[in-house]
């Protein structure tokens, strides 16, 4: 019987523990972010689990979407601010048929980066909304998943508490 107790109990904690990340997961808060692929702008590509010891945010956006444009210079002077406390944010369009080239001014304005594709469905549109954003913690964890717009003050309450924990290992 005292062993079938520990069994239980090592299945229970086991359970509790955040799931290691799996190809093909879609994004769910308090869980492990799904990796993915961003391919910039500027031709790079970055993967999301170089990114641990961050805070990032995915932000899927469209040039025809009047909340995404209306978050953009907030994000941006977020982002400015606090990028060398570790803090990113990836523009993520959503639409194929906008040549990067075409948004090489915006990007310019912009101090965060803009990715034109991301890979797999990890990080979907929810509720087929735009703007959709993932805050991704410096764990590794979502912490946060939101359709709509950001404003400034939702900003301040989600992302700088976030920014105020320690990178895992220190």
């Amino acid at each position: 019987m005292k062993h079938l107790w520990k069994v239980v109990l090592a299945a229970a904690m086991a359970a509790s523990l955040p799931a290691p990340a799996v190809a093909g997961a879609v994004a769910t808060v308090g869980r492990p972010a799904p990796d993915a692929t961003l391919s910039l702008l500027d031709k790079s590509r970055i993967k999301l689990s170089e990114l641990k010891g961050k805070v990032v945010v995915i932000n899927h956006w469209a040039t025809w979407c009047g909340p995404c444009k209306a978050e953009m210079p907030m994000m941006s002077a977020f982002h400015r601010r606090y990028k060398d406390a570790g803090f990113e944010i990836y523009g993520v369009t959503t639409e194929d048929s906008v040549e990067a080239y075409k948004l090489k001014k915006l990007s310019d304005l912009l101090s965060y980066h803009l990715a034109w594709r991301m890979s797999g469905d990890g990080y979907p549109l929810i509720d087929g909304g735009l703007p959709t954003s993932y805050v991704i913690d410096r764990a590794g964890i979502v912490r946060f998943a939101k359709s709509g717009a950001f404003d400034a003050q939702e900003f301040i309450d989600d992302i700088l508490p976030l920014l105020r924990e320690p990178a895992p290992g220190n």
